[in-house]
C-alpha cells in the first residue's frame, strides 16, 4: 500500500486544498517556509476543482468572478506569489432577467440597462435614474477594496485608527441601503425609487436591497470576469504547480481527525490515509475547513467554549444548491444562450421573496450559464456545456431521501437517485416552456449535484456554497475570526470572514499568511503587508531579500476536448 512520504516537522500544515488552503501554501512557499498541504477529495481546488465527465470539463461552482481583473484584489494576492497565473477575461454580457416577456441585459455599460428600463417605465425615470446613480456611487468604494482588506488583528492602535477612517470611507454609500432587507425590508426599499409593480417584481428575488445594488456597481467598474481558458480548476492548477516547485508537500484523500494540542499549544495533526493514521508535526495549522467540525470533531473536547459552538450552529450561511451539469451534443449557442448569466424568475406576482429562494423547482430562480460560449476547449467540437441551478438545502425533503449506517455514513439510495431526477426533470420542463426551446433530447451527459453532494465533497456544513452570510446577527455573534483559543492554530477559508466567493477565500489566506509570518518573520511580514496596502509594487516585494524566488514556469495542461482535437487530428 502506497504510504505518505512526509518530513518530520513543517512550518506549516494547512488543512483544506481549496482555493485559500491553496493560495496559503503559495504564499508560505514563496517565503521559504516548509508546508505541508492536506486535502480529503482527490484533486486540489474545493469548489474550484472542477470534474471530467467524457470529452467534457464542467466548473464545479463558479458561475462568475470578481476582483479577478488586472486590478483586482485577487490579481494582486496572485502577483505576489508569481506572474504566470491564469489570467481571467473581463465579462461583457453579465447577467440577462428572463420570465413571461422580461428580457432584460446587464452589460459591463449598465447604463444600457437603466435605458431599456426608462423606456418600458417611463413613469419611474427619475427613481431608475437615481437607482443607477446610487448603485454607481457604491462601485467607486469597490474600487478601493484592495488596499484595505488587510485584518486589524495584525495591525497597532494607529493602523487601526487609519484602517477605520478607511472602512468608513468605504462603507458610507453603503449605508443608507443596509436596513433594506427581508420581505417588507425589500419592498420599501424598491419603492423608494420605483412605482411600477412589474419593475419591482425584477428584483423581488434578492435578500436586500443592496443585492439589487451591488451587481450593478460591479457592472459600471468592469468587476465581472469569466474564469481563464480551462476553467476555474486553472487557478488550482497553477497554484499547486508553486507549492511542489518549492518542494513543498501536497497530498490528496488526505482526512483530518484530530488536532494536536499540547500545553494549549497546537503541535501538529492526525490524519487518516488510505485507513492508515499518521501524526504530522508543525509549528502552525491553518484550518482552511469547516469551522464546525474543526471545533467539534478536530479538538479535545472542552478547548472551544459552548458559547462559541451555539453562535456557529446558529450561524446565518449561504444556501447550498441543486446543480445540473449538462454536457450538449450541440453547441450552446444553437439553442440560444450567449455569455452572459440568465436568471429565469417566475413572474407570478404572488410569490414573495421566500419562494424565489427557497429551493423549490417550480418556484425558485433559476440561474442557467453555458461556459463553452465563453470557453471552447471546454467542450469537443460541435458540442456545448450548460449549467443550472438553483438554491438547495440538506434539510430539504427528509435530507434527500437518504439514511445513515451504523458508522453515521449518508447512504445514497435509489430514492435519493429518483428524487433527483425528479427536479432535474422539473427544472428541464421549465426552461424548455420558458426559453421554447428543445433541451432534454440534446443533452449528452447530465450530471446532477444536491447540498448532500456538496457536503460530501467538501465538508462544509449543510452543502453551504460560500459560508457565512455577511449581517448585523453573524457580527454581533462574532462568527467570523481568524484566531482559536488554540496558540498557533489559525482560521481561513470562508470561515475566517463573513460573505463568499474567491476573493473572500482569498483574503482569509492572505490574512492568515500575515498573521504567521508577523509571529515568524517580521520583516517579511512588513513587506507583504506593505505590499497589499498598496504602499509598494509587486517588484519591490520581489525584490527584497525576504521572498524566494519563482521561476514562473506554469504551463497549463490540455482540456480532454482539447486531447480529443489533437488525437483526431493526428489519426487523420
Amino acid at each position: 500500500m502506497q504510504k505518505l512520504q512526509l518530513k518530520d516537522n513543517y512550518d506549516v500544515l494547512i488543512i483544506g486544498a481549496g482555493i485559500s488552503g491553496l493560495t496559503s501554501a503559495a504564499l508560505y512557499s514563496r517565503f521559504g517556509m516548509s508546508v505541508c498541504l492536506l486535502e480529503m477529495d482527490a484533486r486540489p481546488g474545493g469548489y474550484l476543482a472542477g470534474f471530467r465527465r467524457k470529452d467534457f470539463r464542467f466548473d464545479s461552482a463558479i458561475h462568475w468572478l470578481n476582483q479577478c481583473g488586472p486590478n483586482g484584489y485577487v490579481t494582486k494576492v496572485f502577483k505576489s506569489i508569481g506572474n504566470d497565473y491564469p489570467r481571467a477575461v473581463v465579462q461583457k454580457k453579465i447577467r440577462r432577467y428572463r420570465g413571461g416577456d422580461v428580457n432584460y441585459l446587464i452589460t459591463n455599460t449598465p447604463d444600457d440597462f437603466m435605458n431599456d428600463l426608462i423606456k418600458d417605465f417611463p413613469k419611474d425615470e427619475k427613481g431608475i435614474r437615481r437607482f443607477f446613480k446610487h448603485a454607481k456611487r457604491i462601485s467607486k468604494s469597490f474600487k478601493n477594496y484592495s488596499n484595505i482588506s488587510r485584518t486589524m488583528d495584525t495591525m497597532n492602535l494607529f493602523e487601526k485608527a487609519i484602517r477605520g477612517l478607511k472602512m468608513l470611507n468605504f462603507a458610507i454609500p453603503f449605508i443608507p441601503h443596509i436596513s433594506y432587507h427581508g420581505d417588507e425590508g425589500l419592498k420599501k426599499g424598491l419603492a423608494k425609487y420605483f412605482s411600477e409593480e412589474k419593475l419591482i417584481q425584477l428584483f423581488a428575488a434578492e435578500p436586500d436591497l443592496l443585492s439589487c445594488l451591488i451587481p450593478i456597481a460591479w457592472a459600471y467598474i468592469e468587476d465581472f470576469q469569466t474564469p481563464p481558458e480551462g476553467g476555474s480548476q486553472r487557478f488550482a492548477e497553477w497554484l499547486n504547480h508553486v507549492v511542489q516547485e518549492f518542494n513543498n508537500d501536497v497530498f490528496f484523500k488526505c482526512r483530518v481527525i484530530k488536532i494536536l494540542v499540547k500545553d494549549k499549544k497546537t503541535i501538529g495533526v492526525k490524519c487518516d490515509y488510505r485507513g492508515e493514521e499518521y501524526e504530522i508535526k508543525s509549528k502552525y495549522v491553518i484550518a482552511a475547513c469547516d469551522v464546525e467540525t474543526l471545533y467539534e470533531k478536530m479538538l479535545p473536547k472542552g478547548i472551544i467554549s459552548q458559547k462559541r459552538i451555539d453562535n456557529l450552529r446558529n450561524a446565518e450561511l449561504y444556501a447550498s444548491a441543486v446543480t445540473l451539469n449538462i454536457g450538449l451534443n450541440c453547441t450552446a449557442e444553437s439553442l440560444g444562450f450567449d455569455e452572459e448569466m440568465i436568471y429565469l424568475a417566475n413572474q407570478d406576482p404572488t410569490l414573495s421573496r421566500e419562494d424565489h429562494g427557497n429551493g423549490n423547482p417550480l418556484t425558485s430562480g433559476i440561474h442557467m450559464l453555458a461556459p463553452t460560449t465563453r470557453d471552447k476547449t471546454l467542450a469537443p467540437e460541435g458540442k456545448g456545456t450548460l449549467t443550472i441551478f438553483i438554491p438547495g438545502f440538506i434539510d430539504h425533503y427528509d435530507r434527500w431521501k437518504t439514511e445513515f449506517d451504523e458508522d453515521g455514513k449518508v447512504v445514497r439510495g435509489d430514492e435519493y437517485r429518483k428524487l433527483k431526477h425528479e427536479i432535474a426533470d422539473q427544472l428541464i420542463k421549465r426552461i424548455e416552456d420558458e426559453l421554447n426551446i428543445k433541451l432534454e433530447e440534446n443533452i449528452a451527459y447530465l450530471d446532477i449535484a444536491t447540498p448532500i453532494t456538496h457536503e460530501r465533497y467538501t465538508g462544509n456544513r449543510g452543502g453551504t456554497m460560500m459560508g457565512a452570510r455577511p449581517g448585523k446577527a453573524n457580527m454581533k455573534a462574532k462568527v467570523a475570526h481568524y484566531k482559536t483559543p488554540v496558540e498557533n492554530l489559525y482560521l481561513s477559508g470562508h470561515w475566517a470572514e463573513l460573505g463568499g466567493g474567491v476573493p473572500i477565500a482569498v483574503r482569509a489566506a492572505m490574512n492568515s499568511t500575515l498573521l504567521v509570518l508577523q509571529k515568524e518573520n517580521n520583516k517579511a511580514y512588513k513587506a507583504l503587508a506593505k505590499y497589499i496596502d498598496g504602499k509598494i509594487s509587486v517588484k519591490k516585494l520581489n525584490d527584497s531579500k525576504f521572498i524566494f524566488p519563482y521561476s514562473n514556469n506554469w504551463i497549463s495542461k490540455p482540456t480532454p476536448a482539447e486531447q480529443k482535437a489533437a488525437r483526431n487530428k493526428l489519426s487523420v
